[in-house]
């Protein structure tokens, strides 16, 4: 049975569903409007399921519904209404709701939706499950000695508030770290927010972080709450946050200091409660040097650093990565259980994967496509995995002492997160660390 909220303003609707759904076994609470619901299932324990009315003051059901499925998207919601037209119906199904009740219904109509919005929860919920068991778990199965050591590091950040940074190459999983960091914490049964700093305009993203109110700009028809205030109580990851232009650095270090902010347009303080973990491919104590991030956005976002090592810096995990990604492509592809030849493994395990775990994610679902039988041969492999790398020339040999150091420096700030480490790996401070790459230009 499921916890269920009923949204109506009519008290004696509420009472008398609540009644007849608590013989069924489940638990129901009552909100007499959308405000309150909204309120319910940002405070309370989730709730399975929704059942609210249509026409409502102030908030009608459609305006619930959608503000519902930004809040927190997995919950089922079922409207009711006595005033049933096509085009309602056509907007609230399109908007994510379950199903769309007339009034008049019986209570046996009432059982029968409920039950059948029940099972499909519980489905997507077991099919969720599997999903970030097949491909979660290959980040956290490891025989890298680096990779536990992080993971170990994360489990006990995870427990805190405190912001965390993780930092690595494209691909190495920096997302799928973020995920598990949440689900190992206290919200883990709040909302999950992710945020591409990449993929939109400042102003697009400004409006995306923030909301905007009506009127705010062209385009701007009503007001539009933002994603920090859909990630409340939850965690926000923001994904490639060295990519913030300095006018958004400059509101965003605002927020984290005071977890508050103004939509655009806007004049109200708005407050949330969320955990933030931001995400780069590149060195931010770097950028900060080269006065492209600023220095007090980076020590705030830079209290727990993670450092996700790239897939060639750990071959052990790439023939049982290889094996559980197969798994997994095989599953969403619709075939049986594949298993890799004896020479596709070799081949998968000489290659340096220079894209990491998403290259390997990729070669292997094209593999599963293209493959004719169970067994995959190298032939379905993409061809940039058989570059012999042992025929690649080798560097020329340093001939000077000034080469040897301007080498190691060069190794040294590819294994470090941040310009603090290297310096603190090489022996000497920051200021004479930048000296040496400017010396020696090293970008």
């Amino acid at each position: 049975m499921g916890r269920i909220l009923i949204v109506d303003d009519e008290k004696n609707i509420r009472a008398h569903l609540a009644t007849f759904l608590e013989t069924l076994g489940h638990l129901v609470i009552g909100a007499e409007s959308g405000a309150q619901a909204l309120d319910r299932l940002s405070r309370e324990e989730p709730f399975d399921l929704v059942l609210t009315d249509y026409r409502m003051a102030e908030m009608n059901g459609l305006e619930l519904l959608q503000k519902i499925k930004q809040q927190t998207p997995d919950t089922v919601v079922i409207l009711m209404t006595a005033f049933a037209t096509v085009e309602n119906a056509v907007a609230v199904m399109k908007a994510g709701a379950f199903d769309y009740l007339s009034k008049p219904f019986s209570l046996e109509q009432i059982e029968q939706v409920i039950s059948r919005a029940m099972e499909v929860r519980s489905l997507r919920a077991e099919n969720r499950s599997l999903r970030d068991t097949i491909e979660g778990r290959p980040l956290l199965d490891t025989n890298s000695a680096t990779m536990r050591l992080l993971l170990d590091t994360a489990r006990q950040a995870a427990g805190s508030d405190a912001t965390a940074l993780l930092v690595g190459e494209s691909g190495t999983g920096k997302n799928v770290l973020a995920h598990q960091i949440h689900r190992w914490s206290r919200r883990a049964d709040k909302p999950f927010v992710e945020i591409n700093c990449t993929t939109l305009s400042e102003h697009l993203l400004e409006s995306e972080l923030f909301g905007h109110t009506r009127g705010a700009f062209t385009g701007a028809l009503k007001d539009k709450p933002g994603r920090l205030e859909a990630a409340d109580h939850g965690t926000v990851f923001l994904d490639e946050i060295a990519d913030l232009t300095p006018p958004l650095q400059a509101k965003f270090l605002r927020f984290v200091q005071a977890q508050s902010f103004e939509r655009i347009g806007g004049d109200r303080t708005i407050e949330v409660d969320v955990r933030i973990i931001a995400a780069s491919n590149r060195d931010l104590g770097a950028e900060v040097a080269s006065h492209r991030f600023r220095e007090d956005l980076f020590y705030r976002l830079n209290v727990i650093a993670l450092h996700v090592p790239a897939l060639r810096e750990r071959p052990q995990d790439v023939l049982p990565l290889a094996q559980r990604l197969l798994t997994a492509a095989a599953i969403r592809n619709r075939r049986p259980p594949l298993s890799f030849a004896p020479e596709t493994a070799v081949v998968l395990q000489r290659h340096r994967w220079p894209g990491n775990v998403r290259e390997l994610r990729n070669a292997i679902e094209r593999a599963v496509v293209l493959s004719r039988s169970e067994i995959i041969t190298p032939e379905y492999l993409p061809d940039g995995l058989f570059v012999d790398h042992s025929t690649t020339p080798e560097p020329a040999e340093p001939t000077s002492l000034e080469e040897l150091e301007r080498e190691h420096i060069v190794r040294v700030l590819a294994q470090s997160p941040t310009l603090e480490d290297a310096a603190a790996t090489l022996g000497i401070d920051v200021s004479t660390l930048w000296r040496k790459r400017k010396r020696y230009r090293i970008d």
